[in-house]
């Protein structure tokens, strides 16, 4: 029996050439209930939410609410369960880390360096994504090459060493242009924030619009340079 490390090659060489929902679904059906989507609540994850539903209305779909995220967000989320008749998980940060933290280094300590910016994100994002993590295989996720230069060199299935687990980029090679027309055509809900020149949207205090011409991920943590803009929530 291959490791599941192993299977990540097995996965990519099956997939190759399918469309999302294939993938999807075939993952659904090699994983069984040991598969989640991680929704961010982006374009991407509304899309992917829209497919695993149509595939198995019972598959999990869980999502972050880091405490800082905008009204429109909350919305959203009401928008996309009643719409779809689902129940999507939410995981909170510890309030215990959270008011060390703050009482610590300030409510927006996160704009005062790196570190202290990773600090939040780590609290805020990577130790509740652990709890929703645990019992799994494997996660889908809507990241695309495009997004950021972090990203070009992801691949359909990916080994997330940082998690233990296999990691499906249905959308890898869509570009956004492919996004909103799938989400036009299939009347996907989305977060009113990108009609208002927000492409990727995150916490209120670390997302703004972006200016045309514009990289889409320029609106996420702007004040610091393109190569730190994760969050470690996709580590390789």
């Amino acid at each position: 029996m291959i490791s599941l490390k192993e299977k990540v090659i097995e996965l990519n060489q099956a997939l190759k050439g399918k469309t999302p929902q294939e993938s999807i679904s075939h993952c659904l059906d090699v994983f069984n209930n040991k598969i989640a989507l991680s929704t961010s609540l982006g374009i991407e994850d509304q899309i992917l939410t829209q497919m695993l539903v149509a595939i198995n209305k019972e598959a999990e779909i869980f999502t972050l609410d880091t405490g800082r995220l905008f009204p429109e967000t909350y919305d959203l989320i009401e928008r996309t369960c009643s719409k779809y008749g689902i129940n999507m998980k939410i995981y909170f940060p510890d309030y215990i880390d959270v008011e060390k933290m703050v009482n610590k280094k300030g409510i927006n300590l996160f704009y005062h360096s790196v570190e202290n910016r990773k600090e939040c994100c780590g609290i805020r994002k990577i130790k509740p994504l652990k709890r929703a993590f645990a019992g799994l295989d494997a996660w889908i996720c809507g990241l695309r090459r495009d997004q950021s230069v972090t990203r070009t060199d992801m691949q359909l299935v990916e080994w997330d060493e940082g998690n233990g687990l296999i990691k499906i980029n249905p959308l890898i090679d869509w570009s956004e242009e492919d996004v909103w027309k799938y989400a036009r055509e299939n009347n996907v809900p989305y977060n009113i924030l990108h009609d208002k020149g927000f492409p990727s949207i995150g916490c209120q205090p670390c997302t703004r619009a972006i200016e045309p011409g514009e990289d889409v991920r320029a609106g996420r943590w702007w004040w610091e340079n393109p190569e730190t803009k994760e969050c470690g929530l996709h580590k390789k």
